[in-house]
């Protein structure tokens, strides 16, 4: 199985710890982010993996080198301008008939074998992890009729949404939405694909899973490696 890891940002929001790395090699606990994904993916059954990099490119390659000692395939693809999410797909050259990505500042346990056996059982254009968020307001809520008056008052109403994961699975066709040398987020991509009729699934799944964009973030990651048997779900 193939993976993209999507490792080209700059990582702004999480400065200053991304003043002097790239984000994926910001370290939680021991090791850095992107050694978490890779270990992670030999586990679940991937033997290549493509990093597609931009911004300080060339440390992520001395740090990965060739995937050997992971027991993968590690080659990479460089921006020579910022591409986003799905942009940077078109630069790959030898993708397989479906291939799985991820960003490169995700801490999940989400099953990625799982994950693309289900979007093979479907026939997607692309299968999209997600995950349950609820956010609970904390005032009362009202609404108002036309004229004013109270129609109804909610106390700290509950709204419980879907949420992108950051791990996907598309099928090479997916490509041929994208423009060469376009700029493109994998949001647009989807978008693209839904108004050209294909078939677009969600994997919803109970998973623990960060997104480290913010200073706030990686301190939660933080946490959970200095607890021996909370890192332990993410390097077994």
């Amino acid at each position: 199985m193939q993976a993209v890891i999507l490792a080209g940002g700059r990582g702004t929001r999480l400065r200053p710890f991304t003043s002097a790395l790239p984000k994926p090699l910001v370290p939680v606990g021991d090791h850095p982010i992107i050694e978490i994904i890779l270990r992670q993916l030999r586990r679940h059954g991937f033997r290549e993996v493509i990093v597609s990099t931009g911004h300080l490119a060339e440390l992520i390659e001395a740090f990965c080198g060739d995937g050997r000692r992971w027991g993968l395939r590690v080659r990479y693809v460089r921006e020579t301008k910022p591409l986003s999410t799905a942009g940077a797909l078109k630069n790959i050259r030898g993708l397989g008939s479906r291939f799985l990505t991820i960003n490169g500042d995700i801490l999940t346990t989400l099953d990625f074998r799982s994950l693309v056996r289900h979007h093979d059982k479907t026939g997607n254009a692309a299968t999209l992890a997600l995950r349950e968020r609820t956010h609970v307001v904390s005032f009362g809520v009202l609404e108002l009729d036309a004229r004013g008056r109270v129609r109804s008052y909610t106390e700290k109403p509950r709204h419980d949404y879907l949420v992108s994961m950051g791990v996907n699975v598309f099928d090479r066709r997916a490509l041929r939405h994208i423009r060469e040398g376009e700029a493109l987020g994998i949001p647009e991509l989807v978008g693209r694909l839904l108004s050209a009729g294909e078939q677009v699934g969600g994997f919803t799944n109970k998973a623990e899973w960060l997104d480290i964009g913010r200073p706030e973030d990686y301190q939660d990651a933080q946490a959970i490696f200095e607890s021996p048997r909370r890192r332990g779900r993410y390097l077994k």
